[in-house]
Order: structure tokens, then sequence, then C-alpha cells
């Protein structure tokens, strides 16, 4: 019996033995297929981020806090600024490159960690960091209001003033800051502005489940209602299963999409402004927050559009079942905790999702496309989705319209169909698997024979990212080689 077989058995015990509350270890018996339509990409190496020196750690005993050897960067997000024809690129660790347009040059452009900024980057741990940054698209327009701005996204240990949202608990582990920073020449090699403004404050109860995507719509023109504004994917504040029911509370910022106009002032700090145009804003309700896009989210590592239609998209890590990749509109209801991807959410040891009724409430937004935790793609451990872009550039043929996305951990690629969206499930989803040179291999296997040509231990795990760039690149990055990977085309 396969070890895909032994979990639909499992869950069909549990099924008929759970009572009313039938428990399924795995919704999806029908394995995602390791050979049926897979499709191959060429790849070659584009840039090389410096390793990584990450924060002192003391001892569990006591003791002197020790600083950590180099390791590679944990990479986490880059973007093409095309005002200044470069490309950026963030180590959770608190610093941000700089890299040439061929990838040649790399020169680091701003530390967050420099005492002089006062950020006090909280980067202990998996999840915390420099999570996210975004340029103002306005960035390199003289004159303009978003000129020489950019946003970064981080955890911070430096807890000495109060928060713009608190959780449901008094626990206060550290805070999520969004700055904005400004550049004086937005050209220059390196950051020449002075210290940041905060914009926002989130007090985080737990240390995990800390977001976190921050961009602009790519999309939005100067016409469009939507330039300029800051979208910010915040996750529901950690612990498991949202404990403390943040992420469908209304009143609490965690759990949340948000959308803010950062060159406003019309909210309660005074130093961003609500958008009249979010969903929320004018409900007349005093308890619901009117920065809030979209609510019912764990952990949206995620966020992005598809340049055919603009439809927007999320990647959402599950709890102990189910990843998910979601649309997302203005209002929407993404389910979480009472819903885990197309399933009822069931906490409690084992966890897991209730067999029956699935997709059965009709103002949740369900996922286009899951998969369950437990497939045999995935090594064991935790399992985490992440997007991803829907690809329609002709470019690389064999990706044209194409929604892709991945597995965090495993470093596995995943496409399904952009002009025929699934509606859940993962009957849809075939891999993308990299030719290198003639050998096909996941992204995961090109890490560990990295590392071994470093001279490191191969890899457990890839953590990868998506990136893009102009002329449809797609940039696979991770926390593992330091290596930028650019997909080009050849199958």
């Amino acid at each position: 019996m396969t070890k895909r077989m032994l979990y639909a058995v499992a869950g069909l015990i549990l099924a008929v033995t759970g009572g009313f509350a039938q428990r399924i270890s795995d919704p999806f018996p029908e394995p995602i297929p390791p050979t049926d339509r897979v499709i191959t990409v060429k790849f070659v190496e584009f840039a090389t981020i410096p390793d990584s020196v990450g924060p002192a750690v003391a001892p569990r005993g006591g003791g002197e806090a020790v600083v950590p050897p180099p390791a590679p960067p944990r990479i986490m997000t880059m973007l093409y600024e095309a005002g200044t024809r470069r490309y950026f690129v963030s180590d959770m660790n608190g610093k941000l490159f700089a890299i040439s347009s061929d990838g040649k040059t790399v020169t680091p452009y701003l530390d967050l960690t420099s005492p002089a900024w006062k950020v006090d980057v909280q980067a202990q741990g998996t999840e915390r960091g420099l999570q996210s940054f975004a340029f103002h698209p306005q960035f390199s327009q003289a004159g303009a209001r978003g000129f020489g701005k950019f946003y970064t996204y981080t955890d911070t240990s430096n807890m000495s003033v109060p928060g713009d949202f608190k959780p449901a608990i008094a626990a206060r582990t550290h805070d999520i800051v969004v700055l904005e920073w400004t550049a004086k020449t937005p050209t220059s090699a390196t950051y020449d502005g002075s210290a940041p403004r905060e914009l926002i404050r989130i007090q985080e109860p737990y240390a995990n489940h800390n977001g976190g995507h921050l961009t602009f719509n790519p999309l939005a023109t100067p016409a469009s209602a939507d330039f300029g504004l800051l979208y910010m994917g915040l996750a529901d504040g950690g612990s498991g299963g949202d404990p403390n029911g943040h992420a469908q509370n209304l009143g609490i910022a965690l759990g949340k999409i948000l959308r803010l106009d950062p060159l406003g002032t019309n909210s309660a700090n005074g130093k961003y402004g609500i958008p009249a145009s979010n969903p929320f804003a004018n409900d007349g309700k005093d308890d619901t927050l009117g920065e809030i896009f979209a609510y019912g989210v764990r952990n949206p590592q995620r966020l992005f559009w598809d340049p055919k239609n603009g439809s927007m998209f999320m990647s959402d890590i599950g709890q102990d079942t189910i990843e998910e990749i979601s649309p997302v509109t203005a209002g929407a209801n993404l389910g979480w905790n009472v819903w885990e991807g197309s399933y009822k959410y069931l906490s409690g040891r084992p966890t897991g999702v209730e067999a029956t009724g699935p997709r059965s409430d009709p103002k949740v937004t369900y996922p286009i496309v899951e998969y369950g935790q437990t497939d045999p793609l995935l090594p064991g451990g935790s399992q985490a989705a992440i997007g991803g872009l829907v690809y329609r550039s002709a470019k690389i043929t064999q990706l044209t319209n194409l929604l892709i996305f991945g597995d965090n951990p495993s470093g596995e690629i995943f496409y399904v169909n952009a002009d025929n969206l699934p509606k859940g499930g993962q009957d849809s989803i075939r891999r993308i698997l990299l030719n290198d040179n003639g050998t096909t291999k996941t992204f995961l296997q090109a890490i560990k024979e990295k590392n071994v040509a470093q001279g490191r231990t191969a890899a457990t795990r890839a953590d990868l990212r998506f990136a893009e760039g102009p002329d449809g690149q797609i940039f696979l990055t991770n926390k593992r080689d330091g290596i930028i990977r650019l997909l080009v085309p050849g199958q």
C-alpha cells in the first residue's frame, strides 16, 4: 500500500468514526502527478548575494550572546525598479542590496540594522526579520509626491511605543513596523536619505506568522484609483489555529490584507491615508477597520496580479492540511480560521478538516487551487504555498498563459492554466522542473548541488520565492545558497 493510500484510508477511518466532527487527514486522495505534463525550463545564475551574519543568540542556560558564523543570505523579496534600471533584493537579517541590470554588480544599498536608524530589526528564528519592501511607483519621478520614497516591512524588538493596532490578548513578543524611507537621489549607489518615518505599527502576540508582503499594484497607472496604494499582507499573529480569532475579527488588523495610502493623513495616527475606496472605509461601523481590503487569512506570503485582466491572487500558508492560492477582491472573506482552503477547519490535536460540506458558504472566497500537505511529492515536515505570478509573456513560450506558484520548503514549482482557472483542489496542478545542462532536477536539487560546490552542508529545504523583471523575466530566489537564478528560453 502506498503512502498516499495510507493517508486516504486514515482519512476515511476518521470520517467514519469522528461523528459530527468528521475529520479527514488528506482531502485530496489523488496525488500531484510526478511526470504527467511536466514542463522543463532552462536557467542561468544571474547574481550572487553576499553571505549574511544573523543576530547574536544567547545560550539557553544564560551567558554572553554568540554571533553566528556567516551563512547564505535569507533572501525574501526581489524587485525591479524601472526608473533606475536596477534590481533590489532583501536579506531578512536586515540588509537591502542593489543589483545592476546585468546581475554582475551587487552593492549594499541600505543596512536597517545600523544603529543610526534605531530600527532594531528582530531577525531571530525563521519567520522574523526584514519581511518585504516596496518602491513607490513615483520613486524616480522628480517633483512627484512619491519621489525617492520606498517602504520596508520588518519585525522589530523596539516596543518602546504603543502599537497602532493590538491583538486580542495582552501578549507582545515584538512589533511589526512599516517604515517610509526617502532617498535624496534615487540613482545613488547607496541610500543617501535621512532616518525613516514610521507609518504603522502592529503589536504581535506570538513570534511566528508575521506575514508578509508589501507591494503596490504593478498594473495600476497614474489614472487608476489603485495607483500609489500600498498593499500589506498581514498574518494572523501566530501560535497555531488562530486561537484568538484575529482573522475573522474586522476590528483587528491581524489576519488581513490591508490597503493604505502611504502619502495620506486621514488614519487614526495621521501618518498614512485610508483610501475611500476601501471596502470597509465608509461602512458606518466604529469597530471595523477602514484599512482592511480583505480578511480571513492565515499567513499570506505573496500578493500578485494577472497582467491580462487585473485579477489579484494570494498565496496563503495552511495549518496542518491544505496549502492554497486564492483570488482576492475588495471585501473578500478568505475563510480562515473557519475554513482551511475549501474545507471546514477543525481545531485541536490532531488538527484536520471536515470531510463534509466543502465550499458550502457562499460568502467565502475559496481557493482557485490548493494541495494537501501529505502529497508524496513533498518531503516530510512543514509545507508552505508560495506565489507566484501569472506569466503573459511569450519569451519563455512553454510558460505563456500559466499561473505559476510553488511550495516554499520543498522548492517544487507548479502551474495551472491561467485562462481556465480551477475551482479548488489539486487535480489541475502540474510540475515545472529545471533543465540544468541537459539534466532535469528540482529547484532544491539545484540548491543542494550548489551547496556542495560551496563547501557547505547540502540544504534540506529551499525557501523558494519568485520575482519578476522586465521583458518576461522570472527569477527564483532562496535562503540557502545566495544565488539568484533566472529562467531562460529553452526546454
